[in-house]
């Protein structure tokens, strides 16, 4: 029987790679709205982070995101996304 392939993305804050399932998804809209994506399922362009606050700091202050998506990210933004990612990997 033939094993099924996991899929592998690389987070943002550490830069290793990781199965699919384990990391959060970041998505920008087409109306360029940037959000976290808890189900993976949303449209549009995609970043991966680890779910600790830890790669998500560190991806914040290399300001990955903002070169990821090619635009720029208010702070305000960015705490939202980090409150989500606590509540919702709990």
């Amino acid at each position: 029987m033939k094993t099924k392939k996991i899929p592998m993305r690389m987070c943002l804050g550490c830069g290793e790679m990781k199965p699919k399932k384990e990391l959060v998804r970041v998505v920008k809209s087409k109306e360029e709205e940037i959000s976290l994506d808890l189900t993976g399922k949303k449209a549009g362009r995609g970043a991966y982070i680890c779910k600790s606050t830890q790669c998500f700091d560190d991806a914040r202050k290399a300001r990955k995101f903002e070169r990821t998506f090619s635009c720029k990210i208010e702070e305000a933004l960015y705490n939202e996304m980090e409150s989500e990612l606590e509540s919702g990997t709990k």
